[in-house]
């Protein structure tokens, strides 16, 4: 029987990868501060649309 690994979840850094922006730049538009424009808004929401990001809400109660 073939087992596969667990599916690695995606991260601010692989979106601002995809994206082709700093991973700062990523963080601010996937947590919705800061100022950035819209065209590089409409390129990180669609990197991560097609990354299927999801934030982790672990992750983000740590820092909060």
């Amino acid at each position: 029987m073939k087992t596969t690994a667990p599916k690695r979840s995606i991260t601010v850094s692989d979106v601002a990868r995809a994206a082709n922006v700093s991973k700062a730049t990523a963080a601010r538009v996937l947590g919705g501060y800061g100022v950035v424009s819209e065209a590089i808004r409409a390129e990180v929401m669609a990197a991560a649309k097609t990354l299927d990001y999801r934030p982790n809400e672990l992750a983000r109660s740590m820092t909060t």
